[in-house]
């Protein structure tokens, strides 16, 4: 499967063209819209995401009778913004903002201004990689396999260590503040995001993703670029304001020693083997190992600052303050709504090369012959 996106942030749509997915799988705009509205919510987002857009989704192609015909889907998100601005061109700005791919963007194009850059490189283009992600977890769900996340840390307020099984996530997926197991740490991070609003300043944080029913033998070694946990770390640096990724326990096994950074095995009484820790992250040598895929995604906060990070006048030369443009206090929540969506894309983008670009009944069967014989080995 692959998918290309197209759209900028104040043009009349996003478009989304998804070619290589399967046919027979049962698909609507709501099950799209559903995963849209989720990554308009969360504490701390700003007027766009409240007020002017509600992503409603439009499906124009590679649909019939409510199933997909396996040619390619076009997905289409028009921008409220641009019948708001009546087509107008977003204003430009002096000075770049530091943080944002303002001056690096006009270096690299040969723009005359920012504002072009900002078209495409701003985070609202992410609303068409939720929508792409929301067909593969469709796709997913018919194959037993479910993709969650939680907002683990805000600032820094960090979550307590509570599992996130999957009753726990399906519990916060939608409508709480921030989508955070810890409903104590939820209220504190609600609190700093406040403050950091009150201060015209910003918060980043840590959301995390778990998948949970993904088949051993996923990926490979035999190349580093097609090793999966490789391709997943990438999916996530993607993602606008995402700075750094995570699989598994991966910064705290840094500093412990062997003994206590792997997840050992032990018998399971039926003649195979069970873990009863998970640091890997579902993840060995680029494989999944049939424990649930677990990642995390480190967002920075947003560059755009109420008084304006120093910058320089590229028209004077001069020093001066970068210009506030409307922005949100705090994207957590929000990206690990993306985060979601692209784990979705990479495990469906596997599955479906492991198995076979094959209709949905196959697929199933397929899947089912991969776990019998998993489990008989």
């Amino acid at each position: 499967m692959r998918c290309l996106h197209a759209g900028e942030s104040h043009g009349p749509a996003l478009v989304s063209v998804i070619e290589g997915f399967p046919a027979g799988v049962p698909l609507g705009e709501g099950d799209l819209d559903a995963e849209l509205g989720r990554r308009l919510e969360g504490y701390g987002r700003g007027i766009r995401a409240q007020t002017i857009e509600t992503d409603a989704c439009r499906i124009l192609a590679g649909l019939w009778k409510g199933r997909t015909l396996g040619s390619p889907l076009a997905l289409l998100i028009e921008n409220r913004d641009f019948a708001r601005r009546e087509g107008r061109p977003h204003p430009d700005w002096p000075a770049p903002r530091p943080g944002h791919a303002d001056l690096p963007g006009r270096l690299r194009y040969g723009y005359d201004g920012f504002a072009p850059v900002a078209e495409r490189a701003s985070a609202r283009s992410t609303a068409g990689v939720v929508a792409a992600g929301a067909c593969a977890k469709v796709l997913l769900k018919q194959l037993g396999i479910e993709v969650w996340s939680h907002t683990a840390r805000v600032g820094d307020v960090a979550a307590a260590d509570v599992a996130p099984t999957l009753a726990r996530l399906r519990r916060v997926r939608a409508g709480t503040p921030l989508r955070c197991l810890d409903r104590r740490a939820e209220a504190l991070m609600v609190a700093a995001v406040d403050a950091a609003a009150a201060a015209g300043t910003t918060l980043g944080g840590v959301a995390e993703v778990v998948a949970f029913g993904v088949p051993a033998g996923l990926g490979t070694y035999v190349q580093p670029d097609r090793r999966l946990d490789a391709r997943l770390a990438g999916a996530l640096a993607g993602i606008p304001s995402v700075k750094a990724a995570e699989i598994g326990d991966g910064a705290a096994v840094a500093a412990r020693d062997g003994r206590s950074a792997h997840d050992e095995l032990l018998p399971d009484g039926r003649g195979g083997a069970r873990r009863e820790t998970n640091r890997a992250g579902g993840l060995e040598g680029g494989v999944t190992n049939g424990e649930p895929v677990r990642v995390r995604a480190y967002v920075k906060p947003i560059s755009t600052q109420r008084e304006g990070l120093r910058s320089v006048d590229l028209r004077t030369g001069r020093a001066r303050r970068a210009t506030w443009v409307r922005s949100d206090t705090c994207v957590v929540a929000a990206a690990g709504v993306v985060a979601e969506a692209v784990v979705a894309w990479e495990l469906a983008r596997e599955l479906v090369a492991v198995l076979g670009d094959v209709p949905l009944p196959e697929l199933k069967s397929r899947l089912r012959a991969l776990r019998d014989r998993q489990e008989r080995t």
